[in-house]
């Protein structure tokens, strides 16, 4: 017998409440297994593929791509019984009860195979149709047909998200944020249409509002050519001015949801909540440039700037552990945390992520490095977990690469601490007594005045620029 399941969206953790769709992984009509991630969803921490706990036949989908819904709100219905009569392999009856990929049972996902079957001209009879097909898949039609029609009939007549059974081209279209879709959605752009300008034709917002931008251009340019000569006006009639400027483009409104929405509400709480306040010196990094050229030099892995800097903050950190702490306003105490879980900025397509190295107090340049690299790289592809962006202890920002000298940053809440580094540029330096042209760099340095004094604060900065002058003071500590 052939039972209809309602696979509804789970708890993905951190308190999330909510997730938007942003890609179907499957259609009405697809056999899907135990564990087979059937959509791809983002939260306000990270996209997250979500498995479907039942294996069998999908006979509805409960969202278009870019809605929004709630957990515990329907996704899919899937039709689960005994093995299919065209000699499929058996996809399982049972749940594993997982919501995250990666965890629980260990058998690799079956091959997707569509149900075929002869499309009705109506998108509602067809999705009808295809839960009946869906209800007899144990070769007969039972009992079970019954919910699973209603089920389907009561979902939007849509195949591969658009209305009436239309079928589009074959092929994902290359889009990562949801941001993007539905800007193209609102304003009746097809994505098929554009060719992305990011890394392997990834469209971009970009893309978009200039496609807008060259169609609004087109909309104005049409009327110049006027089919029929203007009417003269009568002699007493006064002149209208016609302005040759182009009209204004549209206004654009974006929502405050997601990566963005979870930004902006960390920004104001830490902007409301904390009394931050800033200090900042210039330090010549030539000493801490060469002698990465010198370990770069000697073979194996390279180490990056921002891996040696990690270890600079690190040691600092343990001469000053005032910094690597949080609030807690309800006990009304401050907790100092044994551990330096290292949060850096990474400004990515889908906003401003903060991934978070665990343990970075325990590692070495080679291991900051690969991390880094590692998370970087799950950043800009956008399968960061939340458990990867959640649980730092102070924050490291090299807003350097973005070609700027300094920064007041806000602190990512409810660190107390964040370092920023500016960019690495020749620069004026009197260097033992002499005038010479060494390599400098702004340091900056925003703390919780609730947590320290400016003396703490201050002899944080200042050793952390001793060790980018002089980095053998790092010997010291290890």
């Amino acid at each position: 017998m052939a039972q209809v399941l309602e696979f509804k969206l789970p708890d993905l953790g951190e308190g999330l409440t909510e997730a938007e769709i942003v890609r179907w992984l499957v259609e009405v009509g697809d056999v899907v297994a135990i564990d087979q991630p059937v959509v791809e969803v983002e939260t306000a921490k990270a996209m997250v593929e979500v498995p479907c706990p039942y294996g069998g036949v999908v006979t509805a989908r409960f969202g278009e791509e870019g809605t929004e819904l709630p957990v515990g709100a329907p996704l899919i219905t899937v039709a689960v019984g005994e093995r299919p009569t065209s000699g499929a392999e058996d996809t399982g009856s049972e749940g594993s009860g997982n919501v995250l990929v990666g965890y629980g049972t260990s058998e690799a996902p079956a091959r997707r195979r569509r149900v075929r079957q002869e499309r009705p001209a109506s998108g509602a009879s067809a999705t009808a149709g295809q839960a009946g097909a869906a209800a007899a898949v144990n070769g007969r039609a039972d009992a079970a047909a019954a919910p699973a029609h209603a089920q389907a009939a009561g979902a939007p007549a849509t195949v591969n998200g658009q209305a009436g059974g239309l079928a589009t081209e074959d092929g994902p279209v290359p889009v990562i944020s949801p941001l993007v879709r539905r800007l193209a959605r609102q304003n009746g752009l097809d994505l098929r249409e554009l060719t992305g300008s990011g890394p392997d034709g990834l469209i971009l917002r970009a893309d978009v509002e200039y496609a807008l931008r060259a169609a609004g251009r087109g909309a104005t340019a049409a009327p110049a050519a006027e089919p029929h000569p203007p009417v003269p006006q009568a002699p007493s009639a006064v002149p209208v001015p016609v302005s040759s400027a182009t009209a204004a483009p549209a206004e654009i409104h974006t929502p405050l949801k997601g990566i963005r929405g979870a930004v902006a509400d960390k920004l104001a709480r830490s902007r409301r909540e904390i009394p931050d306040a800033t200090c900042w010196v210039d330090a010549d990094a030539t000493e801490l440039m060469r002698a990465r050229a010198a370990m770069n030099a000697a073979g194996g892995p390279k180490i990056s700037l921002l891996a040696l800097l990690a270890r600079i903050c690190t040691a600092a950190l343990a001469r000053f552990p005032e910094l690597n702490s949080t609030v807690d306003a309800e006990a009304r105490e401050i907790v100092r945390f044994g551990h330096v879980h290292l949060g850096f900025a990474a400004q990515t397509d889908r906003g401003l992520v903060v991934p978070v190295v665990r343990d970075a107090h325990a590692r070495d340049a080679e291991s900051l490095t690969a991390e880094f690299a590692r998370l970087t790289e799950a950043g800009r592809t956008g399968t960061l977990t939340p458990g990867e962006l959640t649980g730092g202890t102070f924050t490291l920002n090299n807003y350097g690469v973005f070609g700027v000298d300094g920064s007041t940053p806000i602190i990512n809440h409810p660190e107390a601490a964040m370092l920023g580094v500016g960019r690495i540029i020749p620069k004026p330096w009197v260097h033992d007594g002499e005038l010479a042209v060494r390599q400098v760099v702004q340091l900056s340095l925003t703390f919780d005045h609730r947590v320290c004094d400016g003396g703490v604060a201050g002899g944080f900065l200042r050793y952390v620029a001793d060790c980018v002058e002089q980095p053998a003071v790092l010997l010291r500590t290890l």
